[in-house]
């Protein structure tokens, strides 16, 4: 009974740590390189970006395969999968290390950008639309205000492994410069000189202190000198100077180019029932709990609410715990109903309250102490664990059943229950482990299926084999001892009848029709023997009636 109160506490301890998810984890798992060259188109990104990375992170430990996508916007993005099971921090590691080897083969302004390398989850948690329901925020708004305080609020919850805008910082705000060529070929410009020109000139330069020691004798006071720091209106950029002529005109950057506060990038739009929105994802970490970070996103979100403009609201757009939720609910009820079935079963085939309370006892502690190894495996509570924890229900009574059994029928034949207890588990150990090791060579080569496919049926079959084993020890541990009340009473009933079928003396006599069914001695001495043996059989030692006779 202690190992089965140890079981039980242990499993109930490690299921309110796993993760809970609809299915288990057998996606490759992905990490992500993106870089961006300004102003190139997809050919030139593919052959100045990605074939020098790519080059470099091929045949990185345990990947399978790799995908770059190259785009006309100037953006690269690779993506490296790798073999189900691998340790996703470990690969992001490896990766970069490969990365950091090709970044001398990069051209400069990729560079100057920065590579950027991530895990990327397989699939969002929940989709975030931050709208304005009157239209009075357009998407550039509604984006920077999520990135600003809606993002690094959520991305603190524990479990999220990413949050992040729809687009990256595609939405965020940038100063943009529409050259006119027109100009520029009047005035003898090109395009470097107008980038070198803003570069230059809007940069932070530190001017030092006034009064600074070593000072003077006398210099009382220390100041810090504060100049204007970097460009911010496009008034200010459009003050940039191009190019200073011998005659001292100035050519400005507005004589060439239209400046104004726009996005960085213009080719993602971000749309809810078609108004402008901010479309937020976030991803959780693979050994988190779905259920627990969606409630704390929500909780968040709500107190964050607060705090929103007017005519600022979100909408949860996607939630994918919705379906873990009705998925594992109805397992659930099955699992009851699986329970509330084989319960009945077994007291229509034993008709006995008292043994049909210990099988029924096995159940919960077989399946409960299950969880109890998937923190070990690294399994989570999901929908092919839970199934095959409702077929593993049938299986886990069948231990129980045969020690009850095995003990009611020795302590019918008059042993005490210490005897009889032991008498039987000398009899059924040895077939309770046979029939068990049997089941559990069935379910374990299923888990040596690699790939894929064998991921997705590892935890079915590790589950019962699990919970087999453990309704095993379960039945041989603990589910003798408790047969004797129902042993005792069928043996105390039976002396009962014995007691109430005695007659006196001068009415004893030996049907003849079954002389062996009536343990009531005759006066005959030939009958002696066979009276001693069908006493022997018949009665228990405390109620032959011989010895009540002679008492």
């Amino acid at each position: 009974m202690v190992i089965a109160i140890i079981t039980v506490i242990v499993g109930f301890v490690a299921m309110s740590a796993l993760p809970v998810a609809q299915y288990p984890e057998i996606t490759p798992p992905q990490v992500s390189v993106t870089a961006n060259y300004t102003g190139a188109n997809a050919v030139a990104v593919e052959e100045s970006v990605a074939t020098p990375i790519e080059q470099k992170v091929n045949g990185v430990e345990n990947m399978i395969y790799m995908k770059s996508t190259n785009a006309s916007s100037g953006s690269m993005q690779l993506q490296v999968s790798f073999e189900v099971g691998t340790d996703l921090d470990m690969a992001n590691v490896l990766t970069q290390n490969r990365v950091s080897e090709a970044q001398a083969l990069l051209p400069e302004e990729v560079k100057r950008l920065g590579v950027t390398v991530k895990k990327q989850l397989s699939f969002p948690l929940l989709l975030i639309s931050l709208i304005s329901p009157n239209g009075s925020y357009d998407e550039q708004f509604l984006t920077n205000y999520a990135t600003i305080n809606i993002l690094d609020e959520v991305a603190r919850i524990r479990g999220v492994g990413q949050a992040e805008v729809a687009g990256g910082t595609a939405f965020e705000y940038a100063m943009r410069v529409w050259i006119k060529p027109d100009q520029l070929a009047k005035l003898g410009l090109t395009v470097p000189d107008i980038t070198n020109a803003i570069r230059e000139q809007n940069v932070l330069i530190p001017a030092g202190q006034i009064g600074g020691p070593p000072a003077p004798p006398g210099t009382e006071f220390t100041y810090t000198v504060k100049t204007p720091g970097r460009l911010i209106t496009a008034e200010e950029f459009g003050s940039v100077v191009v190019r200073s002529n011998p005659d001292g005109s100035q050519v400005f950057l507005r004589d060439v180019a239209r400046i104004e506060l726009g996005t960085q990038n213009y080719v993602v739009t971000a749309r809810l029932n078609s108004s402008p929105a901010a479309v937020m994802m976030v991803y959780q970490l693979p050994d988190a709990n779905g259920l627990e970070v969606a409630g704390e996103i929500f909780n968040t979100l709500e107190l964050l609410k607060q705090r929103f403009p007017e005519d600022v609201d979100y909408v949860i757009s996607l939630d994918t715990t919705r379906p873990i939720e009705a998925g594992i609910r109805e397992i659930v009820v099955t699992l009851f109903q699986a329970v509330a079935l084989v319960i009945f079963v077994v007291y229509i085939f034993l008709q006995n309250v008292r043994s049909t309370l210990i099988p029924t006892l096995a159940v919960p502690v077989s399946l409960i102490g299950t969880f109890a190894v998937f923190p070990l495996l690294g399994f989570s509570i999901n929908t092919l664990s839970l199934l095959g924890l409702v077929l593993a229900i049938g299986i886990v009574v069948d231990d129980a059943i045969v020690v009850v059994e095995a003990v009611a029928q020795k302590m019918e034949k008059g042993m005490g229950a210490k005897e009889a207890t032991i008498e039987a588990m000398r009899e059924v150990s040895a077939p309770i482990v046979a029939t068990s090791l049997s089941l559990i060579a069935v379910f374990v080569p299923v888990a040596t299926m690699g790939g894929i496919t064998g991921s997705l049926y590892q935890q079915f079959a590790i589950t019962i084999a699990i919970s087999v084993a453990i309704s095993s020890i379960n039945a041989l541990c603990c589910c003798d001892r408790p047969a004797s009340p129902r042993a005792r009473s069928r043996s105390s009933s039976t002396s009962s009848t014995a007691t109430s079928r005695w007659r006196p003396r001068s009415s004893w006599s030996l049907p003849p029709s079954s002389p062996t069914n009536s343990c009531a001695p005759g006066r005959c001495s030939a009958l002696s023997s066979l009276r001693s043996s069908c006493c022997s059989r018949r009665f228990p030692a405390a109620s032959c009636p011989r010895k009540t006779r002679a008492t």
